[in-house]
């Protein structure tokens, strides 16, 4: 029995995602796995490669084949260099942590609260000129209805 290591599509139309699977060559691209070895999801940015590598190690070395596909993971993740004897690759590139949005949720609620601990200094600026701006509108906008009522011909 031939054994290939490949990957098995899954996901939507047009969002692909993958399985990487150890199964007999003689089966359906989507059929029956003997074992399932990893992700990889190429839409991701950067894209998402997880391989149990010590597994990856037991199947190349009791002759499982890769396909040209997972060859390239593989090479990626250094498990093919591992197997072969040769020097590791440069590391993978790994997305930024998200931040955490129920932290990022309770300071906002916090700031319109007026309980934070310190107001961040774009504000304070923004501030400063808003409340600058409207003293001097103030006393234009009552020059302005002095103006008008002048221009009208009423006396104030």
């Amino acid at each position: 029995m031939a054994v290939k290591i490949r990957l098995l599509r899954m996901g939507k139309i047009r969002n692909p995602q993958y399985r990487i699977v150890v199964a007999d060559s003689r089966t359906k691209r989507d059929g029956r796995a003997i074992e399932y070895v990893g992700i990889y999801q190429p839409k991701e940015d950067p894209s998402v490669i997880e391989v149990k590598s010590d597994r990856v190690q037991y199947w190349l070395s009791v002759g499982a084949q890769p396909s040209e596909a997972v060859q390239r993971i593989l090479e990626k993740t250094g498990d093919w260099q591992k197997f072969k004897g040769e020097p590791a690759p440069p590391p993978l590139l790994v997305a930024p942590e998200r931040a955490d949005r129920k932290a990022a949720y309770e300071a906002e609620a916090k700031a319109a609260a007026g309980v934070a601990e310190a107001v961040p200094a774009k504000t304070a600026k923004k501030a400063t000129k808003k409340a600058a701006a409207s003293a001097e509108g103030g006393a234009s906008a009552d020059k302005t209805e002095e103006q008008a009522g002048a221009d009208s011909g009423e006396q104030v």
